[in-house]
């Protein structure tokens, strides 16, 4: 499944838990076949991980690269997703299918997706990335929202 009507090739940064590890290696090589640069944040191994720590070492690395988006992916998806978010500066959305993918983009500027290898088959998570890569941030009325995502009052 090409990236249709993707942007240029950009840094693309993945990280998961030992759940997820051949969801991840299947999406990096695809991306690399596509042309974008892929960054492999770990594990390595099957070897059980705890997906926090990954997940934080994704959500350090893309919110110090304001040219990079990240995939965060474990079993569920939905732990990885609210380490990522603990991090300043990362948007992350749980996304099962192409249009929240793209809507996480459009309306909340996310600069990261997660998925869950349990729950979502290689065909769907490529049809998420594609939407995701694929969609610019819609700006406008959206943009306030997602300033206040980032500045939560006292």
């Amino acid at each position: 499944m090409p990236l249709t009507d993707a942007p240029m090739p950009q840094t693309i940064l993945l990280a998961s838990d030992h759940a997820a590890i051949e969801l991840k290696a299947a999406l990096a090589d695809w991306l690399r076949a596509e042309g974008h640069e892929v960054r492999d944040l770990g594990p390595e191994t099957a070897d059980r991980v705890d997906y926090p720590d990954y997940g934080y070492k994704l959500a350090t690395a893309v919110a110090a690269d304001d040219t990079a988006v990240g995939i965060a992916l474990c079993g569920s998806g939905i732990g990885i997703s609210i380490a990522v978010n603990r991090v300043a500066g990362c948007r992350c959305a749980l996304v099962n299918e192409p249009l929240s993918a793209a809507l996480a983009r459009e309306h909340n500027d996310a600069n990261v997706i997660a998925m869950g290898a349990r729950l979502t088959g290689i065909d769907m998570a490529k049809a998420c990335v594609s939407a995701f890569l694929a969609t610019p941030f819609g700006g406008g009325r959206h943009g306030p929202r997602v300033e206040k995502l980032s500045n939560p009052p006292a």
